[in-house]
């Protein structure tokens, strides 16, 4: 596998191989988290080899779903141990190469991995994209955005063919899950900008958890829902006859309002960015390879998901090509988030944490 390499913090990568865990975003995915050693707030260094890039021992958490599905060659090299109730997998490729001195763990919902993060428990996260303003505001700009880690991963289900434009969604009932976060933003943008008004001309039923939007639908209670990948896939292999009626990334872009639909990011402490600037780059290269790797080798990385508990490794197999899952960092992940921020907070600037992020929000641009 070539693979490519990060020459300076300003470069822009953006892989164009096509994820924001909410709470339930495990579908098939049972007992313990995984995890590697416990996370600790001072980072090591570790010396590089001659030729080789400087590292240091980052303590990183994902969300079980689409923005940890990226990392899964990150956390094999790593030396990442698998959940208990499955098999270990090794993938051999990955084992000739270099090993990787990060840590991680696997979270349900954003709400476990913020505090880690704020109070230093936790160097980077990957968290959902409105969710990176919010903690930059929160901590008075201390929060880092270092690259995107998933663009547009949410879909319109429908059980049925009247579903064709996001016009058709008027008078509709529709479930969903992620009230507060990227799902509502999103689909409330959507429905102003094709004549729908989000209040009163839908019914937006709102459940707590994905899980519950795939039983309603399996149970007949629900015909149309909103949900993102995996759980798409799920679906669909419970319900009979439904379809992807509308893929919303696609919706936003057919907008051409100069922003793109960002699901998740990784974010980082800034006193850890300021202190290891070398092997914030090294990560980030690294950070890069493992989605390309992810990308392009679709059923291994898919047996590595499934080892680690983060997805059922069949459900995982299928919903990858439609997980959006990149790493855009520099200039093109400034004007993409940006754009995105800029769209959530005219609809509702407490979506952004009340005022937009500066330009240090926007790590290497």
């Amino acid at each position: 596998m070539k693979l490519k390499k990060i020459a300076s913090l300003a470069l822009v990568l953006a892989l164009s191989l096509t994820a924001c865990g909410t709470k339930g975003e495990t579908p098939a995915a049972s007992g313990p988290v995984s995890s590697a050693p416990a996370a600790s707030s001072a980072v090591s260094s570790v010396p590089a080899q001659e030729g080789e890039p400087e590292r240091a021992a980052f303590s990183i958490a994902a969300l079980k779903g689409p923005t940890a599905m990226g990392l899964v060659e990150l956390m094999e090299r790593s030396g990442m141990q698998p959940a208990e109730q499955t098999e270990p997998v090794s993938i051999a490729d990955l084992q000739d190469r270099e090993d990787l001195p990060y840590t991680f763990t696997l979270a349900g919902s954003a709400d476990e991995v913020t505090p880690a993060l704020i109070k230093g428990d936790l160097d980077m996260a990957c968290v959902p994209a409105n969710l990176a303003s919010v903690l930059y505001n929160k901590t008075n700009g201390e929060i880092v955005t270092l690259a995107i880690n998933t663009l547009g991963v949410i879909y319109i289900v429908e059980k049925g063919e009247e579903v064709q434009s996001m016009g058709d969604l008027a008078g509709k009932t529709v479930v969903g899950a992620g009230k507060g976060s990227t799902p509502e933003f999103g689909l409330r943008y959507l429905l102003r900008e094709n004549g729908v008004d989000p209040d009163t001309g839908l019914t937006l039923d709102w459940k707590s958890e994905h899980s519950e939007c795939v039983a309603a639908l399996a149970s007949g209670a629900a015909t149309i829902a909103l949900l993102p990948q995996p759980f798409v896939t799920v679906a669909q292999s419970k319900v009979e006859g439904l379809r992807v009626a509308l893929d919303l990334t696609a919706e936003w872009d057919a907008l051409d309002n100069g922003s793109g639909m960002v699901t998740g990011v990784i974010v980082a402490r800034k006193d850890v960015v300021e202190e290891n600037p070398d092997a914030v780059a090294a990560f980030l290269n690294d950070y890069a390879e493992s989605v390309e790797w992810v990308n392009s080798n679709v059923a291994d990385a898919a047996a590595l998901i499934g080892s680690y508990g983060i997805v059922n490794a069949a459900v995982a197999e299928k919903a990858l090509p439609h997980c959006n899952i990149v790493c855009i960092i520099g200039k093109e992940m400034k004007d993409t988030l940006s754009g995105y921020l800029q769209v959530l907070f005219d609809a509702d600037p407490a979506s952004v944490g009340g005022t937009l992020p500066e330009a240090d929000f926007y790590h290497g641009a």
